[in-house]
């Protein structure tokens, strides 16, 4: 099978394709034949800032072809998505069973990719943020596929005032298309603050930014893999906090609450409230124009890698 490899890391240039044999699916997990990857950004990250070689993780969709021992939820044949932490790029992955879930009949594999994760992040981090009805949100990264359901689940949430935070220009028109009242960019002195609740996609140098445009008693929902540095004195004074998500935490510590998420998120698409938005869908083999397009910030949604 066709795999993408990396013998050192960098930037979009180290990435390149192999053949390998199919991997086999172990205790708790499914093999599947991938139709679809979604590229993530803390992939694209890792490739460049890690001190090794990482594995090259991302959503994955696609048919059951062989179940592990355990993973008795699947069957060989059904359609399934999911994050798979190595190797997901690839004509065939191993996901574990408990971070995996179907897709419904109708949906294609690129639309799973493209809305599941993704979905599921932003309603994670919009129900973090504890935002009340008419209370005003700032989404940071608001042209990535996070960032664009964000802004619809702040939409349809009801808040007064949805801003998105962007890095040109150029993705105004299409940030708005997809739920903002306005939008600012990183580099602007004065982001129309102060906001009620921030949905951080960035982190890194915009934390400090972000916590500064915090009104007295907001919140900052952190869910980005770019790390940053929070000065305390800047929450002291607003009364201000700032709150960490991950889903991974949700889904293998609160299984529950994770199913109770997904089948909200389709319900909310099958009803046109929530919409994917797909930059473009890219041959496998061409994996490093996709990790461009996200490390220079190009990207208006989920960018899709096909095998």
């Amino acid at each position: 099978m066709l795999r993408m490899r990396h013998e050192a890391n960098g930037g979009s240039e180290v990435l390149s394709a192999e053949e390998v044999e199919r991997p086999e699916a172990g205790a708790g997990e499914v093999l599947i034949r991938v139709e679809a990857i979604g590229v993530t950004l803390p992939t694209v990250r890792k490739l460049r800032e890690s001190a090794e070689p990482v594995p090259l993780g991302g959503e994955v969709a696609g048919e059951v072809v062989a179940v592990g021992a355990g993973a008795t939820a699947f069957r060989v044949g059904e359609r399934v998505t999911g994050l798979c932490f190595a190797d997901a790029y690839a004509q065939y992955a191993v996901l574990d069973s408990a971070m995996a879930s179907r897709v419904p009949d109708g949906a294609s594999a690129v639309e799973a990719v493209a809305l599941v994760r993704s979905g599921l992040v932003a309603r994670g981090a919009y129900e973090a943020a504890r935002v009340a009805p008419g209370e005003s949100v700032l989404v940071t990264a608001a042209a990535s596929a996070v960032g664009t359901l964000a802004l619809q689940y702040a939409r349809a949430g009801g808040a007064g005032r949805v801003v998105a935070a962007v890095s040109s220009a150029g993705k105004a028109d299409f940030v708005r298309g997809m739920g903002a009242d306005e939008v600012v960019r990183y580099e602007d002195a004065d982001w129309g603050g102060p906001f009620d609740a921030i949905l951080d996609g960035v982190g890194g140098d915009l934390l400090g930014p972000a916590v500064r445009t915090l009104a007295t008693g907001g919140r900052l929902v952190a869910f980005s893999s770019g790390g940053g540095t929070v000065e305390a004195y800047e929450l002291l004074v607003r009364g201000a906090s700032v709150i960490g998500f991950q889903m991974r935490a949700v889904a293998l510590g609160r299984p529950e609450l994770y199913g109770r998420w997904l089948r909200e998120l389709w319900h909310l698409r099958d009803a046109g409230t929530l919409r994917t938005a797909v930059h473009e869908e890219i041959p496998l083999a061409e994996a490093a124009r996709a990790h461009a397009l996200i490390e220079q910030r190009r990207n208006l949604g989920k960018v899709v890698l096909i095998p």
